[in-house]
């Protein structure tokens, strides 16, 4: 799942309680930036294996604290905590912390099993990512269905406020067009090139950076609302 981790934040934004689209953004792939960090310096794991899963070589063999329940329950609580401390309410708080916690549940779905509940032990994955003709339109219909559903419940401020998501959906379908097609290794590449996380956490700076202004762009029906961020 890459994409389809927005679905939950464009879903929330949507509340008049909730924090700003962008901030939402940066709290469903929160998981994967601190894992992605802690790739570059070496606290988890990952190689590539040619063949692993039928839509991509990662395997995820070692990330105990970013992939397991109770570290994504942990991020999702120093998200709360953290809204708390910017100002914002009990509400904001847990939509963010809920945000935050339906990355496990997503990748659940797609990883071959390397989920854990603890860090250790059973390994948790549907591997819908080896079933391509049921991963992909699934992520698609998430990612844009929960779009779609931001956007009816949201009016635009001016022609940016037109634009602004348009521009952003182009890009999530690009970058994720990009996942899905670069081609396999044709060996096991262990350790990745720092190229690798770095350029996720880009990716993942870009698609924040264009939900910030989607959100600035747009409003949210139903009158004023308190937002973080």
């Amino acid at each position: 799942m890459f994409i389809g981790h927005y679905a939950p934040a464009f879903v929330a934004a949507s509340s008049p309680k909730s924090p700003r689209l962008g901030a939402l953004f940066v709290a469903a792939q929160l998981v994967d930036i601190a894992f992605f960090v802690f790739v570059l310096v070496g606290v988890e794991h990952m190689r590539a294996v040619p063949g692993f899963t039928a839509m991509n070589a990662m395997d995820l063999y070692d990330m105990p604290f970013t992939h397991s329940l109770i570290g994504a329950a942990g991020f999702a609580a120093a998200w709360a905590i953290g809204t708390r401390w910017l100002g914002g309410g009990w509400p904001a708080a847990w939509i963010g912390a809920a945000v935050v916690v339906s990355h496990w549940l997503l990748d659940f779905l797609v990883h071959a099993p390397d989920l854990t509940l603890f860090g250790s032990g059973q390994r948790y994955g549907l591997a819908l990512w080896n079933h391509p003709a049921i991963e992909i339109p699934l992520e698609l219909a998430l990612t844009f269905g929960a779009l779609l559903f931001y956007l009816t419940r949201t009016e635009a401020k001016g022609t940016s406020g037109r634009i602004s998501p348009a521009i952003l959906a182009l890009a999530l379908l690009g970058l994720q067009a990009f996942n899905w097609l670069q081609p396999q290794p044709a060996a096991i590449v262990d350790p990745l090139p720092a190229s690798q996380p770095a350029l996720a956490l880009f990716a993942y700076a870009l698609f924040a950076a264009l939900a910030f202004w989607v959100a600035r762009t747009r409003a949210v029906k139903g009158g004023p609302r308190v937002r973080l961020v």
